[in-house]
Parts: structure tokens; C-alpha cells; sequence
């Protein structure tokens, strides 16, 4: 079994474990990043990146195109009735996942990131570990699926919502597995300059336009939920969507909600969706997910890794609450009804929710 050192061991190479991996290097950190997959990453999300998010990534090195959108739409079945808010400061960009992640692999690249092709299968620690793993300072090993094994000081499990890295840690409390997302694309011209929600009694769908000829279509709701049968029960959008044709075929994410014991455990810090998620519903992943990113990797530089779980109650709290909240009111079919003409009758709360979500 070869042995290779980081200080920093970042598993999962998405756009939050890429993101991560750039952050310990812009720490001063030697960072290698584990991933089993080659090429852009895809996986079915929204892909609307709020302006926090977009800012967030700036401030990474990280400069993409996308289609720009300035606010979010609540639309009723039917769409007899919506509510919109346009983002009081920026705009927000559609950018395809693809895309993202090539950026941002680009960008880790170039800051220095190592990266390793492999699918991890056991986290051992070694800080009792004699030999050379003592004399090199290794303190926590990752063993790979090739029989390989490397070492460090500490591992980041950035790997989404099936994370290995949370289950080898002891961290996972299961999942309620109501919810899953589905995602597909249609070349239709975006007909609107923001993210519009779709409500059913079932579900959710989200339009974000992704280019001047192109719109993505993210719909939530329960398992097993077929994409046309989902569709079919947000009448004005089927309406739009008549006759356009599909450029991507409907991909899958879920169960949604993951519990964890903990964002920490010994030498793994979760980030992302590996630390916990409550729901797509907001659309905050991203952005929560690179804050998390941030946080973590200030926490080990300082030598203060203890501080991470503050911290990401700290940064997290309002996603947590908001989303928990939305998603367990949703779940009586009346509330679901009453939603979006409440929101269009109380605006001011509804665009002050909306701010908080594009921070």
C-alpha cells in the first residue's frame, strides 16, 4: 500500500470539493483532491447561482458567463396568480453545472491543487501510528478503492449527499427520503429575467434560464415522480414548454434530506451537502455549501478546527430555518394552495426572504 501527504485530503471533486481545494491553497495549504470521475461533473440541480454565490466565486478567482437573472417569480398552478422580486443589490447567473465545474477545475488547477483518481473506502486514523506515518506527521489515512492509500492532517468530505466520507466517519444519521429532484433542459428562448417557481400539490418546478436559447427545469417532489407526470401537474409551465425540444435527458438527485451527528469528527471535517441538507427548495446549495468551504478551511489553518461546528451552525442557521420551515408547511396540501397568493397579498416579507437567500 503506497502512501502520499497533504495537509489537506479534499474528497469529492464537484464544485464544492474543487472549491474547497482552492481555499486551503489560497491558505498556504498543499491540498489533494480525490475524485473517482473524470471531466465535468454533472448532477441534477437548478443551476441558478444566486449573487451571493456568483460574489462568493469571484472572490475564488473563479469569473464565468452565464444568463443573468434579477429576481425570483412564485407562480400558482395555473398562473393565475405570481409574486416576484427582483434582488435589491446584483443579479444572479444561470450557468450550467458542466460549465461551473469546468471553471472551477481550471481554476484549482492553476492555485496548485493536486488531484487523484480514485473512490475512497475507508478513512483509518493513524495518529497513534508508528513508523513512517508517525515521522511524516500523518495523522488521519484514506484508504482507495485501487488498494492505495493517502495520508495527511486532515480530510474534507465535499462528496454531496451520498458522502462516503460521512458514513466512514460515523457522522450520518440517515435520511427521511421523501424528497429527490429531477432535472432536464429544453431549447426554448427564457422568457423572463427571473428564476420562476412553480407550485403544484405535489411539487415544485424551477425555470432558470441558462442562455439565450436555453432553459433548465428542475422539479422537486416525491420519490419515483416522473418527470412528464410531475410536469403535467404545473399546467402554465406545460403550456410554455409545449412543443420545445429536450436537449438533455431527465437526471435524478435524491433523497434530499441527510442528517449528520455532527460536521466534525476525528480529523474529517463535511462540507457542502456531505455535512448535512435539508432541501433544494430554496436554492441556497451553493452558496451554503462555499461559505462552509471557506469556514472549514480557516478553521484548520488557524489550528483551530474546533471552531468549524459554530461556525457552521453560524453560517447554515438561516438556510436551516427558512427551508425546514417552508418544506414542513408545505406538506399540508391547504398551505401549498394559499402559498403564493399569501406571498403576493404580504410582498415586503416576501422580497425580505428572497434578499436573505441572495446574500
Amino acid at each position: 500500500m503506497s502512501s502520499t501527504r497533504a495537509n489537506l485530503i479534499v474528497v469529492g471533486g464537484g464544485p464544492i470539493g474543487l472549491a474547497t481545494a482552492i481555499e486551503g491553497r489560497r491558505a498556504g495549504l498543499s491540498v489533494l483532491l480525490i475524485e473517482p470521475r473524470i471531466g465535468p461533473v454533472d448532477k441534477a440541480c437548478g443551476e441558478g447561482l444566486m449573487p451571493g454565490t456568483v460574489a462568493a466565486l469571484q472572490r475564488l478567482g473563479v469569473h464565468i458567463k452565464g444568463a443573468p437573472f434579477r429576481g425570483i417569480r412564485y407562480v400558482a398552478p395555473n398562473g393565475d396568480r405570481t409574486v416576484t422580486h427582483r434582488f435589491s443589490t446584483d443579479v444572479g447567473l444561470g450557468v450550467r453545472r458542466t460549465e461551473l465545474h469546468a471553471a472551477l477545475a481550471a481554476r484549482a488547477a492553476e492555485v496548485g491543487v493536486l488531484s487523484h483518481r480514485g473512490r475512497v473506502v475507508g478513512i483509518p486514523t493513524a495518529r497513534s501510528a508508528a513508523g513512517a506515518n508517525a515521522r511524516a506527521g500523518i495523522e488521519v489515512m484514506v484508504e482507495l478503492d485501487d488498494g492505495s492509500a493517502v495520508g495527511g492532517n486532515w480530510v474534507l468530505g465535499c462528496d454531496g449527499l451520498h458522502s462516503i466520507v460521512r458514513r466512514e466517519s460515523g457522522l450520518a444519521l440517515g435520511s427521511d427520503g421523501r424528497r429527490f429532484g429531477i432535472r432536464r433542459h429544453a431549447a426554448l428562448a427564457p422568457w423572463t429575467d427571473v428564476v420562476e417557481v412553480h407550485w403544484s400539490a405535489k411539487g415544485e418546478a424551477y425555470v432558470t434560464p441558462i442562455s439565450d436559447t436555453e432553459v433548465g427545469i428542475a422539479v422537486l417532489g416525491p420519490r419515483g415522480w416522473p418527470f412528464d407526470e410531475a410536469l403535467a401537474t404545473f399546467p402554465a409551465l406545460a403550456r410554455r414548454l409545449s412543443g420545445a425540444r429536450w436537449t438533455t435527458p431527465a437526471r435524478g438527485a435524491g433523497p434530499l434530506r441527510q442528517k449528520v451527528a455532527s460536521p466534525i469528527g476525528d480529523r474529517v471535517l463535511l462540507v457542502g451537502d456531505a455535512a448535512g441538507y435539508v432541501d433544494a427548495l430554496t436554492g441556497e446549495g451553493l452558496r451554503i455549501g462555499l461559505a462552509c468551504a471557506h469556514e472549514a478551511v480557516r478553521c484548520v489553518a488557524a489550528g483551530r478546527p474546533q471552531d468549524y461546528p459554530r461556525r457552521w451552525r453560524s453560517v447554515t442557521r438561516e438556510y436551516r430555518w427558512l427551508t425546514s420551515g417552508l418544506v414542513t408547511t408545505t406538506r399540508v396540501p391547504i398551505a401549498r394552495r394559499l402559498l403564493v397568493p399569501t406571498a403576493a397579498r404580504l410582498p415586503r416579507i416576501f422580497g425580505a426572504a428572497v434578499d436573505a437567500l441572495a446574500r
